[in-house]
């Protein structure tokens, strides 16, 4: 039988890259904030997931003011954010059931496509544990205090989000005490013996953090 899904859609940052008074979520993007673009992504999926929406406590009444001013009635369980990503995304998992299919996305990432995220789900179905990657284009250099080298870019990737999984793998991995290694779910997932299998990821689906990234953001807004 084919598993529930869920998206847990993680906008827990300040925008201090930003360098503004506006979380870089709630910044606009086109004619309204770049998390409910993001948002919408996956409520046009065929298969529907249920929506779980993490912010800082300190932002959920300007999320609320901003979906009364956007007329944003999209159903989602929205929650408040920790420390750290780890336990944003643990908080999320207290609203998910086993033996679904989990989506964890970053909020600031607009242009996933329907047709991306829907992939992602049917190969996580299979596997259990999926993460979008990409090739590295640019150089890469390892540094070590003032003393650098050159490194094969070719054993590197980009991971991207969505990253999906079995819902068993993510409750328990996130069981775990927070380490400095998880910089991602994959990295915690993969803590309990987990194999990640990768999928192509999307060169589109940027992840907007610096003021730069929302020039970038722009034209892509303008080109879909």
């Amino acid at each position: 039988m084919e598993r529930k899904r869920y998206a847990i859609i993680v906008a827990g940052g300040s925008g201090s890259r930003m360098g503004g008074d506006v979380a870089k979520q709630f910044m606009m993007l086109g004619d309204r904030p770049i998390l409910l673009h993001t948002i919408e992504n996956f409520f046009k999926l065929a298969k529907r997931p249920e929506l779980i929406v993490v912010v800082p406590h300190t932002l959920r009444d300007q999320w609320k003011s901003i979906c009364k001013e956007y007329k944003f009635t999209i159903s989602h369980i929205l929650v408040s954010g920790g420390i750290t990503r780890f336990h944003s995304v643990k908080n999320a998992l207290k609203y998910v059931n086993p033996g679904a299919l989990v989506a964890v996305h970053d909020g600031v990432r607009p242009f996933a496509s329907t047709q991306f995220i829907d992939s992602l789900y049917d190969e996580a179905e299979e596997s259990g544990a999926v993460i979008p990657v990409l090739k590295v284009t640019d150089s890469l250099r390892i540094v070590d205090g003032i003393n650098s080298k050159p490194v094969n870019r070719d054993d590197y990737v980009a991971v991207q989000t969505p990253q999906v999984f079995w819902s068993e793998y993510l409750l328990n991995g996130y069981e775990q005490a927070y380490s400095p290694e998880f910089t991602d779910d994959a990295a915690v997932v993969e803590s309990t013996g987990v194999k990640i299998k990768f999928a192509v990821g999307l060169t589109a689906n940027i992840k907007i953090t610096k003021p730069e990234d929302m020039l970038l953001a722009s034209a892509y807004l303008t080109s879909f």
